[in-house]
Order: C-alpha cells, then sequence, then structure tokens
C-alpha cells in the first residue's frame, strides 16, 4: 500500500491516471491558495480557500514523510533525513505561515508555493514537454562554465562600473549599493528612472555601461543558442544509422 501511495504522490509511471489526478488537483490548489494574496481585505471564501489548502498540503507533507524511505532509499534513516531535503523545506515553509502560531509578518512566505508548482508540471511529462525539458537541462550542463563566465563577467562589471559612478557623481547616490543598484539596470537596460546621473561625466559613464550592458546580455544567448542547436543535432539520427546495411538487405 505505501509503494502505492509513494508511485501516485511521484508520478513513478507516465500513464497512471491516479498520479496524474493527484498532480492536477495538488497544481489547481496551489493556484488558488496564491488567490488571497492578491488582495488587501480578506474574506470567507479566502478563508475557505486557506484552510482547504493547508489541509491539501500537510496532508501531501505526511505522505512523502511516510513514504520517504522508497524516496531515499536509506531504509529507516529516510525518515529523519527527508524533512531536511530542500523540497520537503519549501513543503513545510508553504504550510506554517498559516498556522496561528505563526505571525501574519510572514504572510510573504506563501511565494514559495511557487515553488512546488516546477514539481508538479510532472503530469506533462507524458505528453511533449518531456523531450523539451530535457534538452534544455542538456544545453545547461554542456555549457555551464560558459554561462558562469558570463555571470561572473556581468558581477565584475557590475561591481566596477558602479565603484566609478559613485566617486564620479557622489551627490546622486547615498551609499554604494544604490550605485550597483544603478550599474544593475542599466547593465539589463532597464533603466526606471529614479536613480540617474546629473552630470556630463556621469551620462557619459551611463552611456558606456547601457553600450557594454547589451553585449554581456547578448552573451548568455548566443550561448544558450549555440548549445541548443549543437544539442538538437546530435540527438538528430545519422544517416548512417537509418539507411539499412548491405548485409540486412541481403538477410532480408
Amino acid at each position: 500500500m505505501r509503494k502505492r501511495v509513494f508511485e501516485i504522490i511521484e508520478a513513478a509511471r507516465e500513464h497512471d491516471r491516479l498520479s496524474n489526478a493527484y498532480d492536477i488537483v495538488m497544481m489547481v490548489t496551489i493556484f488558488a491558495s496564491l488567490v488571497p494574496m492578491a488582495f488587501k481585505q480578506t474574506n470567507e471564501v479566502f478563508d475557505a480557500i486557506e484552510t482547504v489548502a493547508v489541509f491539501i498540503f500537510g496532508a501531501d507533507y505526511l505522505l512523502r514523510l511516510w513514504t520517504a524511505d522508497f524516496k531515499l532509499k536509506k531504509g529507516a534513516a529516510s525518515y529523519l533525513l527527508y524533512p531536511f531535503t530542500p523540497m520537503a523545506l519549501v513543503d513545510l515553509i508553504s504550510i506554517l505561515p498559516s498556522m496561528n502560531l505563526i505571525s501574519s509578518s510572514f504572510r510573504l512566505f506563501k511565494v514559495l508555493r511557487l515553488l512546488r508548482t516546477f514539481r508538479v508540471f510532472r503530469v506533462f511529462k507524458a505528453v511533449r514537454y518531456s523531450k523539451s525539458i530535457q534538452l534544455i537541462k542538456a544545453v545547461f550542463k554542456n555549457s555551464h562554465r560558459q554561462l558562469l563566465t558570463v555571470v561572473m563577467l556581468a558581477i565584475g562589471y557590475i561591481l566596477l562600473s558602479a565603484l566609478v559612478m559613485f566617486n564620479a557623481e557622489p551627490d546622486t547616490f547615498n551609499n554604494y549599493f544604490d550605485a550597483v543598484y544603478w550599474a544593475t539596470i542599466s547593465l539589463t537596460t532597464m533603466g526606471y528612472g529614479d536613480i540617474y546621473p546629473v552630470t556630463t561625466i556621469g551620462r557619459i559613464i551611463t552611456m558606456i555601461s547601457s553600450i557594454f550592458g547589451i553585449a554581456i546580455i547578448a552573451l548568455p544567448s548566443g550561448i544558450i543558442t549555440a548549445g541548443l542547436m549543437e544539442e538538437i543535432y546530435r540527438q538528430q539520427p545519422k544517416p548512417d544509422q537509418t539507411e539499412e546495411k548491405p548485409s540486412d538487405l541481403q538477410n532480408s
């Protein structure tokens, strides 16, 4: 019985109807529980949604703890280790903000329920998303060094340009963090306009930063695109794999 429960909540088989239904119920519950967060006022409907959601999330957490040995495969130690796994912590945090023991100031912790949606999206693995997700994962895995290099380059450029701007316009930026904030939005070419240079030298630095920002932002796109095309080509069947060999023709 416990193994069957584990198969249902973990979607062990692609065509398991009960497992797919369970995933759909969890997905609907997750998004429904986020609806009250979009309103400042509460009402009986929102309270009912919250109560049902907490009950479902709590039952889901207990079921996963009950079948932890099937997932972690470490015997009795699985029951002690499972509560400290990343997704188990997310599950627990999604429940705690609704408890009376937690202050209402922790209401923002409910946003962590969004992380659960990535897990329940496994309901779509029987359709078309499985190969696409695996393809994207392979691209990031094969290109992680190049992407990490770009990230470090961007961070270094942000810190350096922020330092230059902070010293070029000390009256505009109250602290170094404000300069880092400006450098970040300039690098991404967002430009909210809440902090901006007022001197000529500051504006020149901004123009240079924006130009370099476009180049740095374009690098990950090129790396991912190249990796995607390479992975697609690698997974395509080769001509010698599709053509029949002469020996096969003779045997036929």
